[in-house]
């Protein structure tokens, strides 16, 4: 298990000044990291970033759960995960969690598209699903991990270019193949931002280096690379 100062050196020789630390409530997929052990990780190191978790499985009150998570433990945004703990993200039941993100100005990120996890249902990783929230919650920032992996690029893309609040993360998709991913990815240089899915996917330094390297304008990497993250975040 890596030490908080451990993680940030990490961090450091991989040219990554900022990351955010995930917390997953997952028993029936991939496991359980609290939203209490993520805060404790993350304090007092301003390069890491404690994003909550909530199953509607295991929360009734989400939208005061996520209050708390935010005003006592200090939680700069939530990430979802309807593949693994098996629900629509536009089931009405998430309302009053959107409500209360956006009340709170915090973004939502949701897991999309493929997971290789034994008990994941891939079902509930359809992008189009957001299409509901984005339209009931027009001032929600939602981030869709993984931009519909494996099934749902074209998706992902179109639902990016159509809402003003939703954006695409790139965790886990090969770099090199972004271009044949989206083609015209340029087009959304405002909306994409970079993730590394570490540490399932190692070789963070060398995913940053392919991105650099693909032929796309450079405001368009830096973009990509921490800009549009760091107005999300407010840095």
């Amino acid at each position: 298990r890596m030490d908080p100062s451990a993680l940030v050196e990490m961090m450091r020789k991989n040219g990554v000044d900022y990351a955010v630390i995930l917390a997953e409530l997952s028993p029936i997929t991939t496991g359980i990291i609290s939203n209490e052990h993520v805060a404790e990780f993350c304090k007092g190191r301003k390069e890491l970033i404690p994003f909550a978790n909530l199953n509607p499985y295991l929360s009734t009150r989400l939208g005061e759960e996520l209050e708390r998570c935010v005003h006592e433990l200090g939680m700069k945004g939530i990430k979802l995960y309807p593949t693994y703990q098996q629900f629509y993200p536009n089931d009405r039941v998430l309302y009053p969690l959107y409500s209360k993100a956006q009340e709170l100005r915090i973004p939502v990120m949701v897991h999309t598209g493929s997971s290789l996890f034994r008990g994941s249902r891939m079902k509930y990783g359809n992008p189009v699903l957001l299409d509901d929230v984005a339209v009931d919650f027009p001032e929600l920032t939602l981030i869709q991990v993984h931009s519909g992996r494996g099934f749902w690029y074209d998706a992902s893309f179109f639902l990016a270019q159509l809402h003003p609040r939703i954006y695409m993360e790139i965790a886990g998709l090969p770099p090199q193949n972004l271009l044949k991913y989206f083609p015209e990815l340029e087009k959304n240089a405002e909306k994409i931002l970079f993730g590394s899915d570490w540490p399932g996917v190692p070789g963070i330094g060398k995913n940053i280096k392919t991105i650099r390297s693909l032929p796309i304008k450079e405001e368009t990497k830096k973009k990509i690379l921490g800009e549009n993250a760091a107005k999300i975040l407010k840095f």
